[in-house]
């Protein structure tokens, strides 16, 4: 029985909780409605996103296929120089910005969009990633252009830097620092909910399901996992590299084979499956708003998922050790592939080849539908998916960990790093123990937010990547790129 004094925190840890949702609510009822001001049925900022994503893809020859073959190649460390400047390899790069994103919005955020937009959100969710690869060229390409290196040797780099230094260069200098300086803000703000909340929410309600103790005082919970992200981004982007590298290959190696095995277990189900899919896409038959319901829902959680056009993986492709500013967006237009086209569409198979997206109560939330459905397909996968889940948020926690950070050092003029931290960790706890709708919500915006002042300057600087992508191109094809490392 609990004593007075447990009692006593436990009344004032749900009044404090109450009062942060109330006023995160209200936070996300006013971004809501600036952002997703519907034009032609279309929320704005989403045909912003889908807009610039055309437009780059075509101005860029279709990158996002020309140069699939040499991103693998660049991935896999035969361009790599270890005496060229920077923190990390190619590689760790590219685990750092996909543990920010591979994570809960490949499994719960997908799982949502068909509970909202119906099977057919899944197309456009494709769609959105495939376009997205063209926008991560972009922004990872400016940010090694517009990078800096500190006197201690570390990387300043990201959107923050080539929206102010690019559009100088364009005369347009006035413009270049308020929209530096508002995707700052947005950044460190939004990394607290959309890289750290959110997470944080959804793995304490998927082992909550495991450990009753956890159901009943979650921050219980929370403490365990602000003592564990605080271990890590201490360390710094080396660090966080190190353990990217190690959890997103390994975890999602073991999610996509999981996930291949029951849809292989459904095989029979599969072409009814993708039947659905296509049909629903364009005429669904039971979602309020038909066809352009769905298309936002698939193009937000897609967007969302990989996060092109937002800007913040730049952050971690700028500490790449590299000379070639366009190798390193070639190699970053992997993430929106592996992040959307493949593990998202592995996670939509699952839910519709197993029906579990129509069987599963209409108060499941994300990822107890994944785990119901990956449960019904073999007994014990859902404890599987859980640990899968856990380490999945935890990348994607201390990745953002790091790009949050850095934007406050761009504010503060590389001032208190250390009380930044220390804030992230706490909305660590903060997210165990607050409702997953408000946080949702609140990551969606505050990352949708982002994207304006991001995407406007990638418009603008775009001209300066396609003249530097034409010279990389042409010297690849001729031969002269030397190989330094074979990995392959």
């Amino acid at each position: 029985m609990l004593n007075s004094s447990t009692l006593n925190f436990t009344r004032a840890l749900d009044a404090i909780i109450n009062g942060f949702d109330q006023a995160l609510n209200a936070s996300v009822n006013l971004l809501e409605s600036t952002l997703f001001f519907s034009l032609g049925g279309l929320p704005v900022i989403i045909l912003w996103l889908l807009v610039g994503a055309t437009y780059f893809t075509l101005r860029m020859g279709l990158i996002n296929i020309r140069a699939f073959k040499h991103a693998i190649a660049v991935a896999l460390g035969r361009y790599d120089d270890p005496d060229e400047p920077g923190e990390v390899s190619h590689f760790q790069a590219i685990a750092t910005a996909l543990s920010a994103t591979v994570g809960l919005g490949n499994i719960a955020g997908v799982a949502i969009g068909i509970q909202l937009g119906g099977p057919g959100a899944v197309v456009w969710m494709t769609l959105a990633g495939f376009l997205g690869m063209s926008s991560k060229f972009v922004e990872c390409t400016l940010a090694q252009q517009y990078r800096t290196i500190r006197a201690d040797g570390t990387v300043a780099g990201g959107p923050m830097y080539y929206l102010s230094q690019g559009l100088d260069k364009l005369s347009l200098k006035p413009l270049g620092q308020a929209l530096a300086f508002g995707f700052a803000l947005l950044c460190a703000v939004g990394a607290l909910g959309a890289g750290n909340m959110f997470q944080a929410s959804q793995t304490q309600s998927a082992i909550a399901q495991w450990v009753p103790l956890i159901d009943r005082y979650p921050w219980v919970y929370g403490l365990i996992l602000m003592a564990l992200v605080g271990l890590v981004i201490i360390g710094g982007i080396q660090r966080i590299g190190t353990v990217a590298g190690t959890i997103v290959p390994t975890m999602a190696g073991l999610y996509v084979l999981s996930g291949l095995w029951v849809i292989l277990v459904n095989l029979p189900a599969v072409p009814g499956a993708i039947a659905l899919i296509t049909r629903e896409a364009f005429n669904p038959q039971a979602i309020e708003g038909g066809m352009v319901a769905v298309m936002v829902q698939g193009l937000r959680r897609g967007l969302f998922s990989n996060s092109a056009g937002v800007g913040s993986a730049a952050i971690a492709h700028a500490a790449t050790r590299t000379k070639e500013p366009v190798r390193e967006g070639i190699v970053s237009s992997l993430e929106p592939f592996i992040d959307t086209i493949v593990i998202c569409n592995i996670t939509a198979l699952v839910c519709v080849v197993t029906n579990a997206y129509q069987t599963v109560p209409a108060s499941a939330l994300g990822f107890e539908l994944v785990a119901i459905a990956f449960g019904q397909a073999v007994s014990g996968f859902s404890l599987m998916l859980t640990g899968a889940v856990c380490l999945f948020a935890f990348s994607t926690i201390i990745s953002w960990a790091y790009y949050g950070e850095q934007c406050w050092r761009y504010l503060t003029g590389d001032r208190w790093p250390l009380a930044y931290r220390l804030v992230y960790v706490a909305a660590t706890f903060v997210g165990t123990v607050t409702q997953p709708s408000a946080v949702l919500a609140f990551s969606d915006m505050m990352l949708f937010a982002i994207a304006v002042p991001n995407l406007l300057g990638c418009l603008l600087l775009s001209n300066q990547v396609a003249i530097a992508l034409k010279d990389y191109w042409q010297r690849l094809n001729a031969g002269k790129m030397p190989i330094h490392s074979i990995k392959i």
